[in-house]
């Protein structure tokens, strides 16, 4: 149910039960996730370090820095920045290695990202969700009402997000063949818990989605869009092969948002505004990430027609 008025003041709320059922889908999905890591998609960190390093980096530090200089600029709603800041603090999601895939990208490249940032979320996403919160006043303020102790939150998310993700690599480790099983009869689970939620999320926050005062699509769109437009860069600054710049074009644009939602739905008290931005930022970037794989084909076939002229 929703309660309150104005953006910062919308709750989704939750009973107990639905409580644990978030905290159990959260296990659920990390475990998942680890499940399908295998010690060969962390070797280009060996192989590769500036490229993997300035990667992470670039996700990592980069997408909360424009994302909290984004936030100054328009100066949205507390609870608008705090969704913002979740979804930059979350990992990448596992849609963009589907996506470098099919942009010609480099998929070995793009899985050992997703691979780093998902192992390394369980102690990195919690401490910089609450970090960059602490940057912009008025959500550090929200935060302090929702009664958010810090030291909790640290230690609950960590756990919830290291425990199911240690458990899976331990399986795939030591029974892979079970663990390969058992991750494809999973997968389907993960994904109805990650469009479920992207739904409730939109749902139970549709006026304000679509409210022409607090133009929330326009401001997921923006900031979605400058994130593809960073990873792009970053892989230009390092002087990546083009397909390695694809890879990391779309491994900082596409995000986690299922995640996030968990975390804001068991962890912030299901605040509208956060869940609102989160649930959008769901359904565009993967919108924006096939139109992205669009352009990136159709210059290809345009170089291609332009070398077979010549």
């Amino acid at each position: 149910m929703i309660e309150g008025t104005g953006v910062d003041a919308l709750r989704v709320e939750l009973s107990p039960t639905f409580q644990l059922i978030m905290s159990i889908s959260l296990v659920v999905m990390m475990f998942t996730v680890a499940l399908g890591l295998k010690l060969k998609d962390f070797m280009d960190l060996r192989k590769e370090p500036w490229a993997v390093g300035g990667g992470v980096l670039a996700q990592v530090l980069g997408l909360p820095l424009l994302t909290l200089g984004l936030i100054f600029w328009l100066q949205p709603a507390p609870s608008v920045a705090l969704g913002m800041i979740v979804v930059a603090s979350c990992p990448g999601g596992n849609v963009s290695n589907a996506l470098t895939l099919f942009a010609r990208g480099d998929t070995a490249y793009s899985v050992s990202l997703t691979s780093i940032s998902a192992v390394s979320a369980a102690v990195v996403t919690p401490i910089s969700i609450l970090f960059w919160a602490n940057q912009y006043g008025p959500t550090s303020v929200l935060v302090d009402t929702l009664d958010v102790d810090p030291s909790i939150f640290l230690v609950q998310t960590a756990g919830l997000l290291a425990l199911p993700l240690l458990a899976g690599m331990l399986l795939a480790h030591w029974k892979p063949e079970f663990a390969s099983v058992l991750r494809r009869m999973l997968i389907p689970v993960a994904f109805t818990i990650l469009v479920g939620l992207i739904l409730v999320g939109a749902f139970s926050n549709r006026d304000v989605l679509f409210s022409t005062e607090h133009s929330l699509i326009p401001l997921v769109m923006t900031h979605n869009a400058l994130a593809f437009v960073l990873g792009g860069l970053a892989g230009f600054a390092m002087q990546l092969a083009g397909a390695k710049t694809r890879a990391l074009t779309f491994e900082v644009g596409i995000q986690n948002a299922g995640l996030g939602l968990l975390l804001l739905l068991s962890q912030f008290g299901g605040v509208g505004g956060a869940v609102a931005v989160t649930a959008l930022w769901g359904v565009w970037h993967i919108t924006a990430g096939f139109i992205l794989v669009g352009l990136f084909r159709g210059y290809d076939h345009l170089k291609n027609k332009r070398s077979a002229g010549t």
